[in-house]
C-alpha cells in the first residue's frame, strides 16, 4: 500500500542530475542584481543628458559657447612671468648655457679627432663582447657605409661628422637625464607621498606632445644646441623614473628583512641589496630613455640642433626624399646598436643575479 510521503521543496536539477548549490544560487542572484543595476544607472544617464539637451537648446540654440573666455588673460600672464624670470635669472640659463655648450663641443671634438676605424673598432669589439658575433658585425658594417655616404647636397658637414654631433647630443642629454631621473626614481621607491607626487608629473610628461619640450628650450636659451639638449632631458627623463622606482620595489621583502635584521643603515640597504638587484630593471629604463633621446634627433633640429637630425630636415625643405632616407638611416644605425649593446649589458646583470 502506497503511503503518503510529506512534500518535499521543489528544486531545479541540470542537466547532469545534480543540484545547484547555495553558492551557485547567491552568484546568480547578484549577477542579475548587478546587471539591473547597471541599466538603471545606464538609464538615468540618458535621462540626463537628455533633459541637459533640451534645456540647452531652448535656452541657448545650437553650438552655445562658453560663459568667458580665459586664455588670454592667464596667456598674457604666463608671458609676463616668463620675461621676468628670463630678465631676472639671465645668469643661471646663461651659466647652464655656457657649460653645455663647452661639454657638447668637447666631445664631439674628442669623437672627431679620434679616426674612424678607432671608433668603428671600438663599437664592434664592445657589440662582440656584450651582444655577440652578429651584432658586432652589424654594428662594423653599418658604421663604415654611414661614413662612406660623404657630405650630403646642401650639407655644411659629412654624414659621418653628422653622426658624431648626434651621438655627443644623446650622450649629454642622457647623463643629464640619468643625473635626475635615477635619484627622483630611488625617491619614490623610498617615499610613497614623493612617489605620489612624481606620477603624475610623470603622466603629463609623457603624454605631452613632444614639440611642446621646444617651447622653455627656446624661451630659455634661445636657439641651437642647449635648448634641444634641455628638451631631450624632459622628453627622455619619465622612463628611467619610472623603472628605477618599479625595480627597487620588487626587490623582495625577504631579502630586505635579512638585510636589516643583521643591522644594515638605510644607506647600506640602498647602494648595497636594492640598487644592485633592481639594476637590470634600471638597465632597462637607461634603454628606454637612450632611444627616447635619439627620437628626438630630429624635432630637437627644429630649434637649430646640429647633426643628423639637422641632414633629415634640410632634405624634407628641399624636397629631397633619397637624401632624408639616407639620414634616416644612420639615426636608425645608431639607434640599434645602442639599444642592442645596453640591453645586452641588462642581460647579462640579470643572468648574473640568477646564477648567483
Amino acid at each position: 500500500m502506497d503511503m503518503d510521503s510529506p512534500s518535499q521543496p521543489h528544486t531545479s536539477i541540470d542537466a547532469q542530475g545534480r543540484q545547484p548549490s547555495r553558492n551557485t544560487v547567491i552568484t546568480s542572484f547578484k549577477g542579475l542584481t548587478d546587471l539591473y543595476g547597471n541599466l538603471l544607472w545606464y538609464a538615468a544617464i540618458a535621462i540626463a543628458l537628455s533633459a541637459c539637451l533640451a534645456i540647452c537648446l531652448v535656452i541657448w540654440g545650437p553650438g552655445m559657447d562658453f560663459p568667458t573666455a580665459w586664455g588670454k588673460p592667464i596667456g598674457s600672464k604666463v608671458d609676463e612671468w616668463i620675461r621676468w624670470l628670463t630678465a631676472e635669472a639671465s645668469w643661471l640659463f646663461d651659466g647652464i648655457k655656457n657649460i653645455i655648450t663647452k661639454v657638447l663641443i668637447f666631445i664631439e671634438d674628442i669623437l672627431l679627432w679620434l679616426p674612424w676605424p678607432v671608433i668603428i673598432l671600438g663599437v664592434g669589439l664592445t657589440a662582440w663582447k656584450l651582444s655577440g658575433r652578429n651584432i658586432a658585425l652589424f654594428s662594423v658594417v653599418s658604421l663604415i657605409l654611414v661614413g662612406m655616404m660623404g657630405r650630403l647636397p646642401g650639407g655644411t658637414s659629412t654624414l659621418w661628422e653628422g653622426s658624431m654631433e648626434t651621438l655627443s647630443l644623446i650622450f649629454v642629454s642622457v647623463t643629464i637625464s640619468l643625473m635626475f631621473g635615477i635619484p627622483l626614481g630611488v625617491l619614490a621607491a623610498r617615499s610613497s607621498l614623493a612617489n605620489s607626487l612624481i606620477r603624475p608629473v610623470l603622466d603629463g610628461m609623457q603624454t605631452m606632445p613632444s614639440f611642446v619640450y621646444l617651447v622653455p628650450g627656446i624661451l630659455f636659451f634661445g636657439l641651437g644646441n642647449v635648448p634641444a639638449v634641455m628638451a631631450t632631458v624632459i622628453y627622455a627623463t619619465p622612463p628611467v623614473i619610472r623603472l628605477t622606482n618599479l625595480g627597487i620595489r620588487q626587490v623582495s621583502q625577504d631579502v630586505v628583512e635579512a638585510a636589516r635584521s643583521f643591522g644594515t643603515t638605510p644607506f647600506q640597504m640602498l647602494t648595497k641589496i636594492q640598487i644592485p638587484l633592481a639594476l637590470p630593471t634600471i638597465m632597462a629604463g637607461i634603454n628606454q630613455t637612450t632611444m627616447m633621446a635619439l627620437a628626438m634627433v630630429v624635432v630637437a633640429s627644429l630649434v637649430g640642433a646640429g647633426g643628423l637630425g639637422e641632414a633629415v630636415l634640410r632634405a624634407l625643405g628641399r624636397q629631397e626624399a633619397g637624401n632624408s632616407a639616407i639620414a634616416g638611416l644612420a639615426i636608425v644605425v645608431l639607434a640599434i646598436i645602442i639599444d642592442r649593446i645596453t640591453q645586452s649589458v641588462a642581460r647579462e646583470r640579470q643572468r648574473v643575479l640568477v646564477g648567483g
